[in-house]
């Protein structure tokens, strides 16, 4: 009877002669990855990067490999009517990173087209609710709007919703052309507006003016002489004097 030595070497020299692979699975999970472990469909554990090894012939290990980054992806050419019934397409940016793996596995069978699905029904929903204008002046408010209604679903599939951006609001031929006119209309009204003040500010200061130059002759006179002074100063000055006094006037006025 062979001693336990003995056999200890006689298996060791039969697993060499066969082949590993023919007894052992082999998987790696690579950087900022997990491996989720399941023995027989049942979920066991999951697995940090590395290089694990299960035996064959005892129990079905299958090893999903997610990836913990951040993910990004676009939402592109979704048409969504406003309050105001004016048709429009938007462009939007998702970012999410998965936080638990097991549970992201077990309740969805594809994650970006699941989150694709959602942040459209929440867009139709958000925007169907504000008039074009409203809209197009507070686009981050839909975002943020449409982030906090996803949140509360992607927890609930093991993943953090990191942002939603709104990046292009494409409006029909039409719509563009009369919102252009609006805008123009706009700019001239506040730019008639602007004249108007300054014409108004003007007048009060002339009037204002007036009063104080109507009350104090000394200072008319030297109003007058500014006058004569710089009228003076654009050319020849010439005084044509018709009646008998005028000139004494002047030239006391002088």
């Amino acid at each position: 009877m062979p001693t336990q030595a003995c056999v200890a070497t006689h298996q060791q020299n039969a697993l060499q002669r066969v082949p590993i692979l023919e007894v052992l699975d082999i998987c790696s999970v690579n950087r900022y990855h997990v491996g989720v472990l399941f023995y027989d469909g049942k979920y066991v554990e999951t697995l940090p990067p590395g290089v694990y090894a299960f035996w064959k012939k005892t129990k079905t290990a299958l090893v999903t490999e997610v990836d913990m980054r951040e993910q990004l992806f676009d939402i592109t050419g979704q048409e969504i009517m406003t309050a105001d019934k004016v048709s429009l397409r938007l462009n939007a940016g998702v970012s999410y990173r998965i936080t638990d793996a097991s549970k992201c596995l077990a309740l969805v069978t594809d994650l970006q087209q699941a989150i694709y699905k959602e942040v459209q029904l929440i867009l139709r929903a958000v925007v169907g609710t504000r008039e074009l204008d409203l809209f197009l002046t507070d686009k981050d408010s839909v975002a943020n709007e449409t982030a906090e209604k996803l949140r509360e679903r992607a927890a609930n599939w093991g993943i953090e919703l990191i942002s939603v951006g709104i990046r292009d609001i494409i409006l029909p031929g039409e719509m563009k052309n009369l919102l252009n006119k609006v805008t123009e209309a706009k700019k001239a009204a506040e730019a008639n507006l602007v004249v108007r003040r300054e014409e108004t500010a003007a007048m009060r200061s002339q009037a204002n003016t007036a009063k104080i130059l109507e009350g104090n002759p000394t200072l008319m006179r030297l109003r007058e002489l500014e006058v004569i002074e710089k009228i003076a100063e654009s050319g020849k000055l010439n005084l044509v004097v018709g009646e008998k006094g005028i000139s004494e006037k002047i030239v006391n006025l002088l």
